[in-house]
């Protein structure tokens, strides 16, 4: 008996909140084994991102060649990626490792810094989306990866048209909901937001979650209820004291996050 094991492959935050430290929070709350594949380092608190280094390709693969070739993988997911060159690192090596994966495109923090290169986002459209088995961006994301504006049903069908097997567009903007489709169908997700300020790390969380629900064999649409769930349950018991600025969500505190094991 042995717990499911997920891959964070994302960029490291100093200050605790979100990246690759708020993936393994969330992995662990959903009973999870969580591993990284760290593809940068930031210098983050609540208030700002002071600094960001992507790590050399070379780097990102051994990682993902160590953890692969050991211990395997049930679920991954991506994070922050930072450059062109860490997107196609990251994609070769998955091309040739199918496993089930969330993309969440990371293209700022919440403190408004950059964190993906603007000339990236194709790049990370062409070579990443289609290896997704869902892709979880909220509502300004999902206007980049469309290319387009529109509302939630036509970005979520244009990213789908372009490659993605499934998308989830979060409702942190206010929508009440977060929408999947998955190519054929939409479902709308009831979303409460308890209405915390403690919000650093909302959407690593959420696609954290969703990573460690298809780890723990749930199909797509209830791992993304049970993403929803947690979420909200995590900027309810966010860490206000925590920075001068928007503290980080607190997940596993009431979640009601499932505590299962896989068998092998």
């Amino acid at each position: 008996m042995t717990p499911p094991r997920c891959l964070s492959i994302a960029t490291s935050d100093s200050g605790g909140g979100a990246g690759i430290q708020a993936d393994l929070k969330a992995f662990a709350a959903a009973g999870c084994h969580g591993m990284t594949a760290i593809v940068g380092v930031t210098a983050q608190n609540t208030t700002a991102i002071l600094a960001a280094y992507a790590l050399p390709a070379w780097v990102i693969t051994a990682q993902l060649k160590a953890v692969y070739d050991d211990i395997g993988v049930d679920a991954a997911k991506t994070g922050a990626l930072l450059s062109a060159e860490v997107i196609l690192a990251v994609a070769d090596f998955l091309a040739h490792h199918p496993t089930p994966l969330v993309v969440d495109p990371v293209l700022s923090a919440s403190t408004g810094a950059s964190l993906l290169d603007p000339e990236a986002v194709e790049v990370l459209i062409t070579s990443l989306l289609p290896l997704a088995t869902v892709v979880t961006p909220n509502l300004a994301e999902a206007r980049a990866l469309a290319g387009a504006d529109g509302d939630r049903r036509t970005l979520a069908e244009r990213i789908v048209a372009r490659g993605a097997h499934a998308v989830v567009i979060t409702g942190g903007d206010g929508a009440g909901s977060d929408l999947l489709f998955d190519g054929a169908e939409y479902l709308e997700i009831p979303v409460i937001w308890a209405g915390g300020t403690a919000t650093h790390g909302t959407g690593c969380t959420h696609s954290a979650t969703l990573a460690a629900q298809l780890a723990l064999g749930a199909p797509l649409a209830d791992a993304a209820r049970q993403a929803a769930a947690v979420t909200a349950a995590a900027i309810d018991h966010g860490l206000v004291g925590i920075g001068e600025g928007p503290g980080p969500v607190a997940v596993g505190q009431a979640s009601g996050a499932s505590q299962r094991v896989r068998t092998t």
